[in-house]
């Protein structure tokens, strides 16, 4: 993987020298679900209705115009450039959608959903299941695929199943051929049956521990730099993740362009886990044993979580912080994170460009750290209008070098989606995005 983006139902794109058109020639025959053809002016008005209606519309940046230019060209024009429009052209949310059905179905459009993929809706059975069937006119398969055409069976069927143990017994008795997200206590026991094989991707994202910068303890970079140095990942990952996890101590996993060795590198010299060092600045920033620094962090509920929650509050006890776990719900957290209401949080991000850390960092949108950098805001705006992509990953290296210094998070480790399978032949993950790529998958 390298970063760069390739064709798929485009078969090439254009930007103009000032970066502010971009141009799309669509794939000559390329039909819909329905069987009507992918045209320009199909896919123009897919992307005003996601303008329109869509609460990440954001994702199209400044925008002024969609044209067709003609029956196999859609120019989008810009008020400025904006790099990160490419790779956010490559998500699932903004696959053109079939405007016949648009039409005909408003507002149910997802219970009937056409567009190009090599699944084809078949059935929806609320809370319980959702059935594809193969599309048999599909042409677009990818150039990391053998197989460009049709799927190789007549249909998948993904169940809904909460509990684990539950999916787990549906798995190993062979009612389904892929459990996905495997919790990470179930790893061994899988890897160990001969007639189980477990397939891996690095997440697009990082686990982090996140401070309310708005907090006046944590507006002392002396406080926050000793809570980085109490860390020690490697029991994280080998204990609460059952090594299903890469430690990591720089702004941007591998899997996201824009990461760099060097950053990584330097960072994890300066964090690896130092609790003398811990001490003295905690010390030099006002706390001892008589004064203990105090934090609360909220944690979701799922176990794996917790677990790393109580290693982490370990690890500060050994420093002389005293850390309190707050289990709260992920809506809890997604809602009253913003407010500035936590003092810490266990969280994740993902993503498949740097300007991520716009998302994370830029002027007002940092509402889980609460962390304003004036030069850092600058670097990351900068990035999004540069177009020539050397010029760009150098701001990125740039702006992970401040956050590094400045250590407004503790950035912990890259999860593995880890799916084991089992009677299938040609399985395989997107690098990236970790989905399941159903070309060349046949039944054993």
């Amino acid at each position: 993987f390298d970063g760069k983006i390739v064709p798929a139902l485009a078969e090439k794109y254009d930007v103009s020298e000032d970066g502010k058109v971009i141009s799309f020639t669509l794939k000559e025959g390329a039909t819909f679900h329905t069987g009507e053809p992918v045209t320009a002016e199909g896919v123009k008005l897919s992307f005003e209705r996601f303008l329109e209606s869509s609460p990440t519309s954001y994702m199209l940046g400044p925008v002024e115009t969609i044209e067709a230019t003609d029956e196999r060209t859609v120019t989008f024009t810009f008020s400025e450039p904006f790099a990160p429009f490419l790779s956010n052209a490559t998500v699932a949310y903004l696959a053109p959608l079939d405007p016949t059905v648009i039409e005909e179905h408003g507002e149910d459009f997802g219970l009937h959903a056409s567009s190009t993929g090599i699944l084809k809706l078949s059935e929806i059975s609320r809370g319980s299941s959702i059935t594809y069937e193969s599309f048999d006119d599909f042409n677009l398969g990818p150039a990391y695929a053998e197989n460009k055409g049709a799927a190789n069976f007549d249909e998948v069927v993904f169940r809904f199943i909460p509990d684990d143990d539950t999916r787990l017994l549906e798995f190993k008795s062979g009612n389904s051929q892929v459990m996905l997200s495997v919790p990470p206590n179930y790893i061994s026991q899988l890897e160990s049956d001969p007639n189980i094989e477990i397939a891996r991707s690095l997440a697009n994202g990082h686990v982090y521990l996140g401070f309310n910068n708005k907090k006046e303890k944590f507006q002392d970079i002396r406080v926050r730099k000793a809570l980085a140095l109490a860390i020690d990942r490697t029991p994280i990952v080998d204990f609460a993740l059952e090594g299903a996890a890469q430690p990591i101590f720089g702004p941007l996993p591998p899997t996201i362009p824009g990461y760099n060795q060097e950053v990584e590198d330097y960072a994890a010299e300066m964090y690896a886990q130092d609790k003398e060092e811990a001490k003295k600045l905690l010390a030099e920033a006002g706390y001892d044993e008589a004064n203990p620094l105090t934090v609360d962090l909220w944690v979701t509920q799922e176990p794996v979580m917790q677990r790393i929650a109580q290693i982490i509050q370990n690890q500060l006890k050994e420093v002389g912080v005293v850390m309190n776990i707050s289990v709260q719900e992920d809506a809890t957290i997604r809602a009253q994170s913003p407010e500035g209401v936590h003092e810490m949080l266990l969280w994740t991000y993902g993503w498949y460009d740097a300007d991520i850390l716009h998302s994370m960092f830029g002027r007002g949108l940092s509402t889980r750290v609460h962390y304003e950098n004036d030069e850092l805001i600058s670097i990351l705006e900068e990035a999004r209008v540069t177009m020539d992509q050397e010029q760009r990953m150098e701001l990125y290296k740039e702006a992970q070098m401040m956050l590094v210094e400045e250590s407004p998070w503790v950035p912990l480790f890259v999860r593995e989606n880890v799916v084991a399978y089992r009677d299938l032949e040609g399985f395989k993950l997107h690098p990236i995005t970790g989905s399941i790529i159903w070309s060349d998958i046949q039944l054993k």
